[in-house]
């Protein structure tokens, strides 16, 4: 059985999805699409920057959407892919969770990449700029680290954002508080203990201004099953029904992405393969360090697909 990923935020760079974009004009439909939907020329940032433009969440989001979509698109339409028969499961690492939809045809791409372009936006302007914060604690486990958060609060807000594996925790709130937990997990034995490079504190109670504003953009929005169930971020369920998936990518705002429980649940239920559809490999190497069992696989370039659709990965 396999699962297909995709990247969130963080693993844009500049260029990225150019090779494909040249190969094959189905690719570059979908690049054109999103322009279209955002009536703004997202292409050019992606392929050529500024990169202090690309790393704007509001930017940052519909292109890692729109890289993913294009690979999407070219395996579907080179390579007779159809995902509801090659994948037991999509998921995707919280914005990534939109592309998996959209992939699974839930949301049409110029809903996903409007949904994101208001998403960013809600995200960043949630907290005045320098007030929140985000760190990585590496070589702590999960219980370690919610003692932490609860010591470091202290009246303020200081939260586990994402579970991303053994080890490896990032932590979200205030920044008073944020500096604190870091400083405590120092002291804990933590291997690394750093502040983020983000423009703003995702996935905590921060962000209920944006989760509020995404409330109200989905109500414009048309859904529908998706063709195979999502492995969600927030309750690490298969969910297929889209009044749940709703639901859900609006509590995914302020709530914590559980990404080791997600692989670990696929991995439980059957899945061998995880393949990774998009800029980076980041996903791919999670998957390894979640499930050393599993064979993990990035899909990023015309090389790449080419190759996995040769050798006919199967589970």
């Amino acid at each position: 059985m396999k699962a297909f990923l995709f990247p969130g935020q963080g693993s844009q760079s500049i260029g990225m999805g150019r090779e494909v974009y040249d190969a094959f004009r189905c690719a570059k439909d979908v690049f054109q699409e999103v322009d279209e939907a955002l009536n703004q020329t997202l292409t050019k940032i992606i392929f050529e920057g500024p990169e202090s433009e690309l790393v704007l969440t509001e930017n940052a989001q519909p292109a890692l959407m729109t890289v993913s979509l294009a690979l999407m698109r070219v395996l579907e339409k080179e390579g007779n892919l159809n995902l509801s028969q090659e994948a037991s499961y999509v998921a995707g690492h919280s914005l990534g969770q939109y592309s998996a939809l959209c992939a699974a045809g839930g949301l049409s791409l110029a809903d996903t990449a409007r949904l994101l372009k208001i998403r960013g936006q809600a995200m960043q302007q949630a907290v005045p700029i320098g007030e929140g914060a985000m760190a990585a604690i590496l070589g702590l486990e999960m219980a370690e680290v919610e003692n932490i958060v609860g010591e470091a609060a202290q009246s303020q807000v200081c939260e586990v954002a994402n579970d991303n594996s053994p080890g490896q925790i990032v932590i979200s709130g205030h920044r008073d508080a944020i500096e604190r937990a870091i400083e405590l997990a120092k002291e804990k034995g933590a291997k690394r203990s750093v502040l983020l490079n983000v423009s703003a504190p995702f996935h905590c109670a921060l962000m209920k201004p944006a989760q509020a504003r995404m409330r109200a953009a989905f109500q414009d929005i048309s859904m529908k099953n998706p063709s195979i169930p999502v492995l969600d971020n927030v309750s690490v369920e298969a969910v297929q029904d889209e009044v749940r998936l709703r639901e859900l990518l609006i509590q995914q705002v302020t709530g914590r992405v559980r990404w080791r429980e997600s692989i670990e649940k696929m991995a439980e239920g059957g899945v061998a393969i995880t393949i990774e559809v998009g800029a980076g490999k980041v996903l791919t190497g999670l998957s390894k360090r979640i499930c050393p069992g599993l064979e993990a696989f990035a899909l990023n370039t015309p090389y790449d697909i080419e190759l996995f659709l040769k050798h006919d990965i199967a589970a």
